[in-house]
């Protein structure tokens, strides 16, 4: 009995594993385009954040650390609670 649970949480392991590096590798690209728009912020963490959040849902982030917003509108249209800017 304790090889079976044993063997069974042994596999429940491995493919949950799978599936976490799965997840994890799909946000590889909001990663690197959100270090590079945010590398310049003066709250870096949280520019980060927020790009991060951005990122995941518009699929795009502009080029370079400031402006370029044209050419991703989802990003550029995103607004926070108080109808300003949300994406860095």
């Amino acid at each position: 009995m304790k090889l079976v649970s044993a063997s069974f949480l042994l596999v429940a392991l491995i493919i949950s594993s799978c599936f976490l590096e799965t997840t994890m590798s799909g946000s590889d690209f909001c990663d690197s385009k959100c270090a590079k728009r945010c590398s310049k912020a003066g709250r870096r963490d949280r520019c980060l954040k927020y790009c991060g959040i951005c990122c995941e849902k518009c699929h795009c982030v502009p080029s370079g650390t400031f402006g370029n917003k044209d050419e991703c509108p989802c990003y550029r249209d995103m607004k926070n609670s108080k109808g300003k800017p949300k994406c860095p």
